[in-house]
């Protein structure tokens, strides 16, 4: 089961390229609420909500370095037409090391994110569910992962205004 949802995930997700865009470009962009904005793709049918960190910490045996990193954003989408909802999903704007998790902190509670190439993401539509439970509850969501090149990064992002932005998205993509 875990192998085809990897293998669904990523071909829709570069399926759906202008997802990973749209955050610079704004043309998917409907709504905005405190640290998330809400996304919006027609054809396929596909909604999700975003967010970039707050503060990034980046550090190679143990002492913090400067490294050059893409785009860096959370996001948590719905997919209709393939009866995905409350998909989580990281991108750390580098590739991740082999067989690494990523681990998803929300307050007292750890998630690990399973990772393919720059994405990472939750093992299961149970565990989905589990995590955006705890987002809509939480203040911050705390990612740390190592890069394929051996670098530590974490990456804070604010949880204000994640449930509007998720249920607004919800919304928009019920079928």
């Amino acid at each position: 089961m875990a192998g085809r949802r990897i293998a669904g995930i990523v071909a829709a997700f570069f399926a759906v390229a202008p997802m990973a865009t749209a955050q610079e470009t704004s043309d998917n962009r409907v709504n905005a609420q405190t640290d998330w904005s809400v996304f919006v793709q027609e054809e396929p049918a596909v909604c999700w909500v975003v967010s970039a960190p707050r503060e990034t910490v980046n550090t190679r045996d143990g002492n913090p370095v400067s490294v050059n990193r893409g785009e860096i954003m959370l996001f948590v989408s719905f997919w209709p037409s393939q009866d995905r909802r409350f998909e989580v999903s990281f991108t750390g704007g580098y590739p991740f090391a082999d067989g690494s998790t990523v681990e998803l902190e929300i307050g007292d509670t750890s998630f690990q994110l399973f990772t393919q190439g720059e994405m990472a993401w939750a093992a299961s539509p149970q565990e989905d569910q589990t995590i955006v439970t705890a987002m809509k509850r939480g203040a911050e969501a705390v990612l740390t992962a190592r890069s394929s090149r051996g670098t530590q990064t974490q990456d804070t992002f604010s949880l204000l205004g994640f449930t509007a932005a998720v249920e607004d998205a919800q919304a928009r993509c019920q079928s």
